[in-house]
């Protein structure tokens, strides 16, 4: 079993400090597991320090997106799809963090 971790984000280490960005609500799954709960404690902390997200320049829109952290954002299609399975994304996000 899967478990969903949430993220609301409005703004995100400000290139452009005052400037709004357009945010989102982001969603990733992770194993309901000791290495699942113990990933989900170590990307808090990524959060908490501001890692978990970027600002990228989209048509000429900046907006809030995705850090280079891995995250699951669906509970299937495999890999090539950030979903499960994948049986390296616990080794793979811990080497990350």
């Amino acid at each position: 079993p899967l478990f969903k971790m949430s993220y609301s984000c409005s703004k995100v280490g400000d290139p452009h400090p005052g400037q709004p960005y357009k945010g989102g609500d982001f969603c990733a799954f992770l194993p309901d597991n000791k290495e699942g709960l113990k990933t989900a404690k170590l990307l808090k902390k990524a959060f908490e320090r501001g890692l978990t997200f970027q600002i990228k320049s989209c048509n000429g829109e900046e907006r809030v997106t995705w850090s280079l952290i891995p995250h699951k954002t669906s509970w299937d299609g495999g890999k090539a799809r950030n979903g499960y399975p994948d049986a390296q994304y616990l080794r793979e996000v811990s080497a990350v963090l």
